[in-house]
């Protein structure tokens, strides 16, 4: 009889550790070890479902031909040494709920999971998808102690891949020969630019009317809540985790693509001490590099409305913060 031994030490691998096995976690989980990126280890406060879910993905490992160790766990010891923590943990927008409505309960939730999984963590690189995304990739970033470069907000690159996937609905064409550019706050005043959205090249502007264009920018600005709306009992979470998934593989293969990604600006844009969204280099250090697109006065004035709104809302949730510790 042929015998396999068990005792051989294990290989040093890759670890991405996700903050919540939510259907934002737990399909973030799915598409990182299907495209056998990392070993995915699923975190939440809830006994029994991140193993679950890590034993269900686990047993489709043989057909879906990946080698990616799943682990579902309660507890933040087993997150040890992991070199992405993403953090989805939080509650989700239910209808007629706005991203800063979930500020307070959300705020608490993304201080605890980034300190604790730092804290087993320290070399870890941060990514927030929990809304209000800039104030919690704010808040995560104090919390953590770590550089500013090694945490960011997942924002962008859906409110992006929205517009595209609009624009291409509206024309009719090849979702691939489509790119676009969103930047700002992941909110209402989020600010998508037509100018540098382009169909092979040729900028919108240029092949549809701004009565249209204007249509599809609002209807971005409403992207999230109009999913919320259509399901009435949950939220986007296919997009967001592919999203987050586009972040994860650039900064694990150390690709330098350039995403739009909540990032720490420190004067670009003429903007400082503030988390927004920003088009970005990403790669194995984090945030390589900002990238500062050419913009027209009222590009720069809808930048900085934008940014001012999400500083505002991180002052108020650090008064939240700071009035629950003193109760405490």
């Amino acid at each position: 009889m042929i015998k396999f031994s068990s005792s051989l030490p294990l290989c040093a691998s890759t670890r991405v550790t996700i903050i919540g096995a939510g259907k934002v976690g737990s399909t973030l989980a799915q598409r990182i070890a299907e495209k056998n990126l990392a070993d995915v280890v699923l975190l939440d406060i809830v006994a029994g479902m991140p193993q679950g879910i890590a034993l269900d993905l686990t047993q489709a490992r043989g057909i879906e031909q990946h080698d990616c160790r799943i682990i579902g766990t309660n507890d933040y010891v087993d997150t040890a040494n992991s070199d992405i923590v993403v953090i989805t943990a939080g509650i989700p927008r239910k209808p007629g709920m706005t991203r800063d409505d979930l500020m307070r309960t959300n705020a608490q939730i993304v201080v605890e999971a980034v300190q604790r999984s730092i804290a087993h963590s320290p070399n870890a690189i941060l990514i927030v998808v929990t809304n209000p995304l800039d104030v919690m990739t704010y808040l995560a970033w104090q919390a953590s102690g770590i550089p500013s470069n090694r945490v960011m907000g997942m924002a962008g690159v859906l409110d992006s891949a929205r517009f595209q996937s609009f624009i291409a609905m509206e024309l009719g064409v090849a979702i691939t020969d489509i790119t676009t550019t969103v930047l700002g706050g992941h909110g209402d005043l989020m600010v998508p630019l037509p100018r540098y959205s382009t169909v092979s090249g040729v900028p919108i502007t240029e092949i549809m009317e701004p009565e249209t264009i204007d249509r599809l920018i609002k209807r971005t600005r409403n992207g999230g809540a109009e999913i919320v709306e259509l399901m009435r009992t949950g939220s986007a979470y296919f997009a967001p985790a592919s999203a987050t998934c586009l972040m994860v593989e650039s900064i694990l293969y150390n690709q330098s693509r350039v995403v739009p990604t909540c990032a720490y600006l420190q004067g670009e844009y003429g903007l400082n001490d503030i988390y927004v969204g920003v088009p970005s280099r990403l790669g194995c250090a984090g945030v390589e590099s900002i990238v500062e697109l050419n913009l027209s006065e009222a590009e720069l004035s809808a930048l900085h409305i934008s940014a001012e709104s999400v500083r505002q809302n991180v002052h108020q949730a650090k008064e939240m913060l700071a009035a629950v510790a003193k109760v405490n």
